[in-house]
């Protein structure tokens, strides 16, 4: 039984017959030699086995371990120290490792929409992606690869998606794989010599001319890592 159980008072249980039960059950009493285990996962009902305290459930995912390995492989390889009286032993092991893809997981788990993903700028794959709108728009093209090659010059965590696409399958695209930066190169800037700059996280667009497109795309992304969004 588990260990909980053996605390119950004036409890009911089956009495290995259909239909039948006993009532006013004290295990401690009632039980007589049984194998007391824990073998049920605690809930939010229970109080702390040590403590008595309330527990809260929450979860979490395993991001790195470290195992005591103790003598086993130390004994087989001879590896071995002297103490102070000059004593040989072998040594006590030890391993650790970060999962590089949990930690990946774990970011995504905690940093998404229905959308896709919102990356922190500071493990995105890339903080920007420039997107012409029309590729069949020489200067929509012309003004992207700009855009483009300066970006790159300062950083080179910029992206132009040139893909033969509609826009609006650009558009999702890129909030499935979530760039924390989008830039938008399109009809707009064909008649007012604007450009769209959208924020992954809040979904917040502003627009600036091409010219500052960089200065301002560079500042915004310092703000994100500023605040380690």
């Amino acid at each position: 039984v588990d260990t909980t159980v053996m605390e119950m008072e004036d409890a009911c249980c089956g009495a290995n017959a259909v239909d039948k039960h006993y009532v006013h059950v004290n295990p401690k009493r009632d039980f007589g030699d049984v194998r007391v285990e824990t073998i049920r996962f605690i809930t939010a009902e229970d109080c702390c086995p040590k403590c008595g305290g309330m527990i809260e459930l929450k979860k979490g995912i395993e991001v790195g371990q470290v195992f005591k390995l103790g003598t086993k492989y130390s004994e087989k390889l001879g590896c071995t120290y002297l103490d102070r009286d000059g004593k040989t032993h072998p040594m006590v092991m030890g391993c650790y490792g970060i999962g590089i893809t949990r930690t990946v997981a774990a970011s995504i788990e905690q940093n998404h929409d229905k959308d896709g993903i919102i990356w922190p700028v500071a493990i995105a794959p890339y903080e920007v992606v420039i997107v012409p709108a029309n590729n069949k728009d020489e200067g929509v093209m012309n003004a992207a690869r700009h855009l483009y090659d300066e970006m790159e010059d300062c950083r080179d965590e910029v992206i132009l998606d040139d893909r033969d696409e509609r826009a609006g399958i650009k558009f999702k695209d890129a909030d499935l794989i979530g760039y924390p930066i989008r830039v938008t190169i399109g009809k707009k800037w064909k008649e007012s010599g604007l450009v769209e700059v959208r924020l992954r996280r809040s979904g917040v667009v502003t627009e600036v001319a091409l010219a500052e497109c960089k200065t301002k795309v560079l500042e915004m992304l310092e703000e994100l890592h500023k605040k380690n969004l």
